[in-house]
């Protein structure tokens, strides 16, 4: 049995591994890399196997990291059984055409600028065709159902709490008359998220496939602490007449905040009446599609959220709720006076109707924009969240005199201490556990945590490494080198293009500079990040002459 690390190792997206046993090809994930123009690279190279050569993909939800590869795949050449729950199967539906409908998009503008320049014109990853046409091979299961995909392979899907229709992977694979119990984890959700169950705990097993995107970060906001902090936050903004942006992912995000948000109204009204007259904006066709389906999931839903619709209370409906679907509404949710809650895709800002409301409301100091979810290194999320004065958003430099509001507690994955506690309900060590979906410094914190606090074992995966998986033992074998070194060297060149974008705004800044209209605190601060510009390049420089 072998297991290959294709995605989601030392980096949080692009989710795949790919199995080999039983004479069987499985692969669990095939997601899409995010992030840097870089890194997505990533996303058009070839897979190190023949597509037509997999038996199985296993799929533990259905964030683009973790699906969006998938119609690539079917597109090269895979034909063959996709299973999943039936609610990632459902988002799927929604998903991944609207994904292709987003390369077709890229590619179409790209080729402009290839076309006046005189170049070869661009293919997209994939279209929303191909996307339509890879949902015919899903086949959803449900929770808890025991299936055999070989006369020596059990799997089983648990739920994960991340995610409607999230879902961990226990699998049971027998070579030799000895069998060995593998789990992928997927993503661990954030005990208390709103609408979804806590995630499940698993007592046992040999190896652990485990994420770790919060391994060295601990949320601040308990259950009720996230929506008063968001409450307190948006409060005096609306009472000046300002506008709240949330960049918020359109699949999970989204419904989860429009729940608390309804369940605060019903339980504290007295509480919230600044918020009586003031509208909310849904400005996400696909978060639109999204919150139908999840209204058509209930049975996934946790005990409480269940509560509300028995009842004939919806819980992702309440008054002043609007969805705006055209760009044409889009664009005058910009130009109506008055307060607004806008939510808005993507979540990390790299796309979509975000981009242009933080074009419109960050140079304002009456707005607040309130992060709700993960931000990757090298998105414009991440950078705005880092505090950075001025960013570049289709072309043009916004100066960045919003208030900017990080709230961890509706993230839908487990902090250190959430991950901790999981990994605590083992009875029986596994002999390895397996670290991916995550920043190298989370990982290595919650390496560190998990190996000296609780005596486990502990890998953290390269792109490209193979492991030979035995009942005893996980040994490292001959690993796609190629395909490593191309990673860390598109990973490489993000780098270098992030702090070029970065010395841009300074020195745009410092050209600006007068010493009548500068502090000495101001010309300090601009120095500063000058020479951890110049810090961040030296080691590059350093390490590339290495």
């Amino acid at each position: 049995m072998r297991l290959t690390f294709l995605g989601a190792a030392k980096t949080v997206t692009g989710s795949c591994f790919w199995l080999e046993a039983d004479n069987h090809n499985i692969l669990i994930d095939c997601g899409m890399f995010q992030g840097h123009n870089k890194e997505n690279q990533m996303n058009f190279e070839p897979f190190p196997f023949s597509p037509s050569d997999i038996d199985y993909i296993l799929v533990t939800h259905a964030h683009i990291d973790h699906t969006g590869r998938i119609p690539k795949i079917c597109k090269d050449g895979f034909k063959n059984k996709i299973i999943c729950t039936k609610a990632t199967y459902d988002l799927c539906t929604v998903m991944l055409p609207d994904s292709g409908f987003i390369q077709e998009q890229e590619t179409e503008w790209k080729n402009r600028k290839l076309k006046r320049e005189g170049k070869k014109k661009l293919e997209p990853l994939y279209t929303h065709q191909d996307a339509v046409d890879c949902l015919e091979y899903f086949s959803p299961i449900n929770y808890y159902e025991e299936i055999s995909l070989t006369e020596h392979i059990k799997i089983k899907f648990l739920d994960a709490g991340h995610l409607l229709g999230s879902a961990m992977i226990e699998m049971w694979v027998t070579e030799n008359d000895k069998q060995t119990k593998i789990v992928f984890t997927g993503d661990i959700g954030n005990e208390s998220l709103p609408l979804v169950n806590e995630p499940d705990v698993i007592e046992e097993a040999d190896y652990l496939i485990m994420e770790s995107t919060y391994g060295g970060r601990f949320h601040k906001e308990d259950e009720v602490g996230r929506i008063v902090k968001f409450l307190d936050n948006i409060r005096p903004v609306i009472e000046k007449g300002g506008n709240v942006v949330i960049p918020s992912f359109a699949v999970g995000r989204t419904q989860e905040l429009i729940y608390d948000l309804k369940k605060y109204k019903d339980k504290h009204p007295n509480q919230v009446e600044f918020l009586e007259k003031v509208p909310v904006y849904v400005d996400s066709p696909l978060a639109i599609s999204a919150t139908e389906i999840f209204r058509k999931n209930a049975e996934c839903f946790n005990e409480e959220a269940r509560k509300y619709v028995l009842e004939g209370n919806h819980p992702l409906e309440f008054e002043g709720l609007k969805f705006t679907k055209t760009p044409e509404e889009s664009m005058l949710l910009n130009e109506t006076p008055g307060a607004k809650l806008i939510l808005s895709a993507s979540g990390m800002c790299e796309a979509g109707r975000i981009k242009h409301h933080l074009k419109y409301n960050l140079w304002r100091d009456d707005s607040v924009i309130v992060f709700v979810g993960y931000q990757a290194e090298g998105t414009l999320g991440r950078m705005i969240v880092d505090g950075v004065e001025k960013v570049k958003i289709y072309g043009q430099v916004v100066t960045v005199k919003s208030k900017i509001v990080s709230i961890q507690g509706y993230s839908g994955h487990a902090d250190q201490n959430g991950l901790d506690k999981w990994v605590s309900h083992l009875k029986k060590k596994p002999r390895k556990i397996f670290l991916v979906h995550g920043e190298t410094e989370c990982q290595h914190a919650l390496s560190e945590v998990l190996t000296n606090e609780m005596g486990h074992t502990v890998v953290i995966p390269e792109h490209g490494d193979r492991y030979e998986f035995d009942l005893f033992d996980a040994v490292q074998t001959t690993s796609y080198t190629d395909l490593r070194n191309k990673f860390v060297r598109l990973q490489l060149l993000a780098q270098i293009e992030i702090l070029q974008d970065e010395a841009d705004m300074l020195f745009s800044q410092i050209d600006q500079i007068s010493l009548n209209d500068k502090s000495d605190e101001e010309i300090m601060a601009l120095y500063q990040k000058l020479l951890e510009v110049e810090k961040e390049l030296r080691k590059i420089k350093f390490n590339t002459i290495k």
